[in-house]
């Protein structure tokens, strides 16, 4: 990265408090102290006394799937998860998907609206082997640290139904890749008890995650929930397992969900979603409750399952928002912390906030207060990653 290290901070609103001084070194903020007009030197950067986020953590995504940049792609798939996959399999090759230069593309234009940390899934399938992660590294390593990613080696294209890719997702693991994936180990697989063994066998050895695509919905999405949930107190994998966008959650009623959701927290199970149009809501105040935590993240930006997504986080928060129902300001602060500070444990990291100790990953917008920043989601003024500018006023700097 060649943009100049941050030593101070000037003049911000961390969480829409108190104008403060960040101090930072080596990436890392050091104090936050009341504003002093004549903290000035080397690297003090002014904040114009503008609200100030933790840098946004998108907690579900495929980097290595992104057309964005490219000419326009129509769609030209089936409908459903089985269309999808096939359309994608047709077509990625003629765009250079996996490919350095869209994954930076897309990372670039994520840097740019503030998102300084990613969970991505990766394809992993008889067709690519490793190559997609080797991409995403490569693209991520390009930018010098303007985003903090964790790898997902994601199973698209399934894991049973595909002999030998339980033995990619085992190398995956073993050369580096911080969690395996899995995808409705019911509907897609038909074996939900064989994939999830198969998984957790895996990470038990490796020492790794599990993050399970699970769009099954109703009893047989939960069915299958619990089956994670036994497996991972039997295997000690409390802390490290995760149900990505678990449509069944939001669709059960009382009791049952209240059920699922306690048994979820005691088992140490976290949840993302990408706040998607027309599905039931996660019961996101229940799981917060139940100690169950819960990630945000945009899926696939502009890929090819489909052209919607553009990588923007906080516009994605409003609609997480939007979608629960928030209203109260509590509640839109809720979901600002969920993209952002609460998402810590989904990159890896023991804290992602304005605190001491923390990476300095701040994002700067004209608003209010938090509540404020969530509805309008406004530009992003100035973005920090590790205690350097990465963007400015729309520009990204690396």
């Amino acid at each position: 990265m060649s943009t100049t290290p941050v030593t101070v901070l000037r003049d911000v609103r961390p969480w829409g408090g108190e104008r403060s001084d960040l101090h930072v070194a080596d990436g890392v903020i050091t104090a936050v102290v009341p504003h002093d007009p004549a903290a000035q030197g080397d690297g003090a950067v002014d904040g114009a006394g503008l609200l100030a986020l933790p840098g946004l953590v998108n907690a579900h995504a495929h980097v290595d799937k992104s057309w964005w940049g490219k000419p326009w792609m129509s769609y030209g798939g089936e409908p459903g998860t089985q269309g999808r996959i096939a359309h994608e399999r047709a077509h990625r090759d003629e765009l250079g998907i996996p490919g350095v230069d869209v994954t930076l593309a897309v990372l670039r234009e994520s840097v740019r609206t503030g998102t300084t940390a990613v969970r991505s899934h990766v394809d992993v399938d008889l067709g690519v082997g490793l190559r997609g992660i080797e991409v995403v590294r490569e693209a991520v390593a390009a930018l010098g640290g303007a985003v903090h990613a964790e790898i997902v080696a994601f199973p698209q294209d399934g894991v049973l139904r595909r002999p030998g890719v339980l033995d990619l997702l085992d190398q995956a693991a073993a050369a580096g890749a911080e969690h395996i994936g899995g995808l409705d180990p019911a509907s897609i697989d038909r074996d939900p008890v064989g994939q999830l063994d198969g998984l957790f066998a895996i990470a038990e050895r490796r020492g790794v995650g599990i993050d399970v695509h699970l769009h099954d919905g109703g009893e047989l999405g939960a069915f299958q929930i619990e089956l994670m949930i036994d497996r991972t107190v039997r295997s000690g994998l409390q802390g490290k397992v995760n149900v990505a966008h678990g449509f069944a959650v939001g669709q059960l009623a009382g009791s049952r969900q209240a059920d699922l959701v306690a048994a979820m927290g005691e088992a140490g199970i976290s949840m993302t979603t990408v706040a998607p149009i027309g599905a039931a809501p996660l019961p996101l105040h229940a799981l917060r409750a139940a100690g169950v935590p819960v990630g945000l993240g945009t899926d696939g930006i502009r890929d090819l399952w489909s052209p919607y997504g553009t990588g923007d986080l906080l516009t994605l928060t409003t609609q997480l928002a939007r979608l629960a129902g928030f209203r109260r300001d509590e509640d839109l602060v809720t979901a600002a912390r969920v993209a952002s500070a609460d998402a810590a444990r989904f990159v890896g990291r023991p804290t992602h906030d304005l605190v001491v100790g923390a990476p300095a990953d701040v994002v700067l917008v004209d608003a209010q207060n938090v509540p404020d920043a969530v509805v309008r989601a406004p530009r992003r003024a100035l973005v920090v990653a590790a205690g350097r500018v990465v963007a400015r006023e729309g520009e990204v700097l690396v």
